[in-house]
């Protein structure tokens, strides 16, 4: 089994640093192969340059894909679950995320295939576990929690993925009263992986 987390969290202070390290030691029980694409430490570049906005703005597919992107759609084809942990900040992911998707997802790839472009796999599982500090009720009350799955699981991830799923890990502005339960949901990721990857 071959896990990709796509890691996106400037400090390692962070309550989202502290899932992550979390995740990573009960997949670590489980012995399979997890890999870290970890946007802040790389240095990841969000930001689409001139020369790839004329590949992506008008489908030039011949024109070159930069080493970087191409780094990552490696890691998306070896990979058979993709985990994407982030903060929620202003009701989404952070600008490093969202640029991930703006230049991995390139064209001809993760959509406006043809027949000299390499298409995108259909990966078997994708879970997004996003840090957030108003509790799961309020969210679901103003409904950014309902917002936040569409983006992720139905455009963002979409048709990308056979299965996808989205854990809210709410209400980190009081974190002693959820740290307990977040812990718990993060214990039985392996088994959520199994269930979904497996047993198809």
């Amino acid at each position: 089994m071959n896990i990709l987390i796509v890691y996106v969290h400037p400090s390692r202070k962070s309550y989202t640093f502290q899932v992550l390290e979390r995740l990573k030691s009960v997949l670590a029980v489980e012995k399979w192969n997890v890999e870290i694409s970890d946007l802040y430490a790389s240095n990841f570049i969000s930001d689409m340059t001139e020369e790839e906005y004329e590949r992506e703005g008008f489908a030039k597919t011949q024109l070159p894909i930069p080493a970087d992107v191409l780094k990552e759609q490696e890691k998306l084809e070896k990979a058979d679950c993709v985990v994407f942990l982030y903060p929620v900040w202003w009701s989404d992911c952070p600008a490093k995320l969202k640029g991930w998707f703006d230049r991995v997802y390139s064209v001809g790839y993760a959509y406006g295939q043809n027949e000299t472009s390499r298409k995108m796999k259909t990966l078997p599982l994708g879970l997004v576990i996003c840090t957030a500090g108003h509790p799961n009720a309020f969210l679901n009350e103003i409904e950014i929690a309902q917002s936040m799955e569409k983006i992720m699981l139905e455009d963002r991830l979409g048709k990308r993925f056979e299965n996808k799923e989205m854990l809210i890990l709410g209400g980190t502005l009081e974190l002693e009263k959820v740290m307990s339960e977040h812990f718990k949901l993060i214990n039985q990721i392996p088994k959520k992986i199994k269930s979904q990857i497996y047993f198809q």
